[in-house]
């Protein structure tokens, strides 16, 4: 990693925020490429990567030492079940299937050939694929109704393998044919609240009843099941308080050693892995900190901090990890000796990179929140003499959800330009323990908002920052929260939404199944509480907006519909308040258009140098 030259004279004196930087918002747009998921198996190593350029996420092939693409012009892998997603692609024998988003359906590919509709079920989703004695297994989505299948690989006749549950996930076939297990969940819960593992033994030309192993009673979330190789069953489970391994011994679970700490993130998407029992190889999170290990238990790859996307070969462990200073990427990790090869991504930006650095701060007696703090990094410039940075608070989605810290391309973007970011990961975040993330449960829109106050005092306190020249920033749920943040006697000169919840009441009643019950968790009975959702509703409440607020609306959200920014924003002016919107037609919830991200960042930039003065 190298940074520009200085001058002989030293760093420029200019004021906080108003640095130059060549680290562009279209470079910081550029450098979002992500990879998605990892897959390994006898014809070798494949991924998926999304690319803001074109919008789209193709399949990649590890082959001859090098990647190649596989996606032709007019495809790209996505899954759309429960809106979010996951679990887009399974290898196959001598190919792949996977989902094509633009209709939802399955397709075949062969490694040297061009995709092959698979299904022809109109109005249909499929998601969480894996390939399993010569067929598919899916979740499938129609209309409101799910239910696990699998599809002949040969002419796509589907079968049904489990239905009447409102969601399911993960279905996984032991070796020799004879075991299925899967997870499920009923409504009012989410994955990460309650959910049931689930198993089915063959029994002749079909399947047994299915047995509930865990989760019957309610109170536990288990996610990931895997039969190990030698047939055995293991799963993750918070029975605990932290989501770790555990083993089916004869009829009941038992824990296996495992670090005191959260083994997976919440599974928003389907298709997470972060354990394999079958080679012992297993991710961690410790104070937002991600750890990996084989079977010796010895940390690998350290200079990564997130890893996601597991899997293994007879010789290398496999993985889609990041790092404080380095992008998104795909490494090969020797199982014997622990080296570690990159083979995609993985770049070290060649501006400037602010290390963060781990906050754990009181917020009320007895409780603690956690945050990642990135102190403005440029060496070209320098703040004047007593002068502090102004802060930018980023609230990340969810709400059940967290930041991790590692290299986010937006945020050199602000503290090459003299802010101070600071990555909150309010009460309520994964990654902490199921009782952290429990504590949310009625209180989104209070505890939260307290959290990104007291984040800006306990900053000011350490002298990192100016007080007096904070902002806060949030997408979707952390819209929400910047909403609520910036209301009365706020500590925030300002604020941006992306496509924020400003309407809870009406969120639920547009919002989709998966969500369906969120809000009653999140906030309580529309009818019993009516009073709390009028109180954590910026509509409600616009003219309670007293910092200045710039917003950002894709034309076609299906979860924060564009009525609802509408309506916001015309009580805000109403009010004679402060405010900015950009509506951009073509985006989603979750903007995807190079052009159109980087037109937000910059307009959100000019927009707190505006306050700044």
């Amino acid at each position: 990693m190298s940074a520009p030259p200085t001058s002989s004279a030293g760093p420029e004196v200019r004021p906080f925020g108003f640095w130059d930087s060549d680290w562009s918002a279209q470079r910081a747009v550029a450098a979002s490429r992500d990879f998605a998921e990892l897959r390994c198996g006898p014809d070798g190593l494949f991924w998926t990567l999304f690319d803001p350029a074109d919008g789209r996420t193709t399949l990649w092939r590890w082959l001859d030492g090098e990647a190649h693409c596989l996606t032709p012009a007019g495809f790209s892998l996505r899954s759309r079940v429960y809106e979010y997603g996951g679990g887009a692609f399974c290898l196959v024998p001598g190919g792949v299937v996977f989902v094509n988003e633009a209709d939802q359906q399955l397709y075949h590919q062969r490694l040297h050939g061009r995709p092959t509709r698979l299904t022809d079920r109109a109005g249909c989703r499929y998601g969480d694929l894996e390939c399993a004695a010569g067929q598919v297994l899916a979740v499938e989505e129609d209309g409101q109704r799910h239910r696990l299948v699998a599809i002949a690989l040969d002419d796509g006749q589907c079968r049904e393998l489990a239905a009447g549950a409102d969601f399911y996930a993960a279905p996984r076939l032991s070796a020799d044919g004879q075991c299925l297990a899967w997870i499920e969940w009923d409504r009012p819960h989410q994955p990460w609240t309650s959910t049931r593992l689930c198993r089915r033994h063959r029994s002749g030309d079909g399947w047994s009843a299915p047995d509930i192993l865990a989760g019957a009673d309610g109170g536990e979330s288990l996610q990931q099941p895997r039969f190990d190789d030698r047939g055995r069953l293991h799963c993750l489970s918070d029975r605990h308080g932290w989501w770790q391994p555990w083993r089916l011994d004869g009829e009941g679970l038992r824990p296996l050693p495992a670090a005191l700490a959260d083994h997976a993130p919440a599974p928003w998407q389907l298709g997470l892995s972060s354990h394999l029992p079958e080679v012992g190889l297993r991710s961690w999170l410790a104070d937002g900190q991600g750890f990996l290990s084989g079977t010796s238990g010895v940390p690998l790859a350290t200079d990564f901090s997130r890893f996601r996307q597991l899997a293994a070969d007879d010789r290398h462990y496999y993985c889609i990890a990041a790092g404080p200073a380095r992008s998104s990427a795909v490494l090969a990790i020797e199982r014997q000796g622990g080296g570690v090869r990159t083979l995609a991504g993985g770049e070290a930006p060649e501006s400037a990179v602010s290390r963060p650095r781990a906050l754990r701060f009181p917020v009320a007696a007895g409780e603690w929140a956690h945050a990642f703090f990135h102190a403005p990094c440029n060496p070209r410039f320098q703040g004047g003499r007593g002068e502090r940075p102004p802060l930018l608070v980023f609230c990340h989605g969810g709400p059940t959800s967290a930041c991790q810290p590692v290299l986010d391309p937006r945020i050199p973007f602000w503290t090459q330009r003299g802010f101070a970011v600071a990555d909150l990961d309010y009460r309520g975040s994964s990654g902490y323990g199921r009782a952290y993330r429990q504590r949310l449960e009625g209180a989104w829109g209070e505890l939260d908002v307290a959290d990104a106050a007291a984040l800006v005092k306990h900053l000011a306190a350490l002298g990192l920052v100016d007080p007096g020249r904070a902002f806060i920033r949030g997408a979707s749920a952390g819209g929400f929260t910047t909403l609520l943040a910036l209301m009365g006697d706020t500590p925030f000169r300002g604020g941006a939404s992306y496509y924020g919840v400003s309407d809870p009441l009406a969120l639920r009643a547009t919002t989709h199944k998966f969500e369906a019950d969120y809000l009653d968790w999140l906030i309580g009975d529309p009818v019993r509480d009516a009073a709390r959702y009028r109180q954590r509703s910026a509509v409600s409440r616009a003219g309670e907006i007293e910092a200045p607020l710039i917003l950002f609306q894709g034309g076609q959200d299906a979860v924060v519909v564009p009525e609802q920014t509408a309506s916001l924003v015309a009580a805000l002016e109403a009010s004679g308040r402060t405010v900015a919107c950009h509506v951009y037609p073509d985006e989603r919830h979750g903007f995807r258009n190079a052009v159109n991200l980087a037109h937000a960042l910059e307009a959100e930039l000019a927009f707190y140098r505006g306050l700044l003065g």
